[in-house]
């Protein structure tokens, strides 16, 4: 069984339709200059709803420790939401981006889970790690539940009409809300170990 959900910008509505979700992720930040000014009222509107909120972070070149301070600073976060790096810009390095999620993991992994969101050329051609940290949310739009890696997912971004969407690989909303507030700890030891670790295989 899977569960559903959305993620929101700027550019959606701060009431988009909650009927059917167990959770939505909100962009919070984009670099260390960008603040989604509908942030706020959008988790605030998942959480009335009562689905598990999530924030992104766009990553952007430059300094990722800088980015990960400027993203927990200024996301409308709560422990227990799940908080992921947005890896879309070609001129963010594969480095930079583990770079950012160890980051984010010192800062905020004792009560947050930290994952990675990209698509699947990304994941298939720039990363070299497998590093995702506590979560892998993988967007290639074919049938929802079926990305085309070998690597596990938490989460699979299928489609963007009317808005995207996602399936998230937990039996049901109690059990995803269960896991998003265990926290996720420090990652350790190599890139890939983290990825392992939190229930993947690594590789493609």
């Amino acid at each position: 069984m899977t569960v559903k959900g959305v993620d929101v910008a700027s550019y959606q509505s701060s009431s988009f339709s909650t009927k059917g979700l167990q959770f939505a992720i909100v962009k919070a930040t984009e670099g260390t200059s960008y603040i989604n000014p509908r942030m706020a009222a959008q988790a605030a509107h998942a959480r009335e709803a009562g689905l598990v909120v999530g924030f992104y972070h766009f990553l952007r070149p430059g300094s990722m420790k800088a980015q990960a301070k400027y993203f927990v600073d200024k996301a409308a976060e709560r422990a227990g939401d799940l908080l992921f790096a947005d890896w879309e810009d070609a001129d963010v390095s594969c480095a930079s981006k583990d770079a950012f999620l160890a980051e984010l993991k010192r800062l905020r992994g004792a009560d947050h889970r930290v994952g990675l969101y990209c698509n699947r050329d990304f994941w298939l051609n720039r990363d070299t790690t497998s590093q995702a940290g506590d979560a892998l949310w993988i967007a290639d739009y074919v049938t929802p539940g079926k990305p085309r890696i070998k690597a596990a997912w938490k989460f699979h971004q299928y489609t963007d009409s009317p808005l995207d969407t996602n399936l998230g690989r937990f039996a049901d909303a109690e059990a995803l809300r269960k896991w998003a507030t265990a926290g996720g700890g420090t990652l350790a030891g190599p890139a890939g170990e983290g990825l392992r670790a939190a229930g993947t295989d690594g590789g493609a």
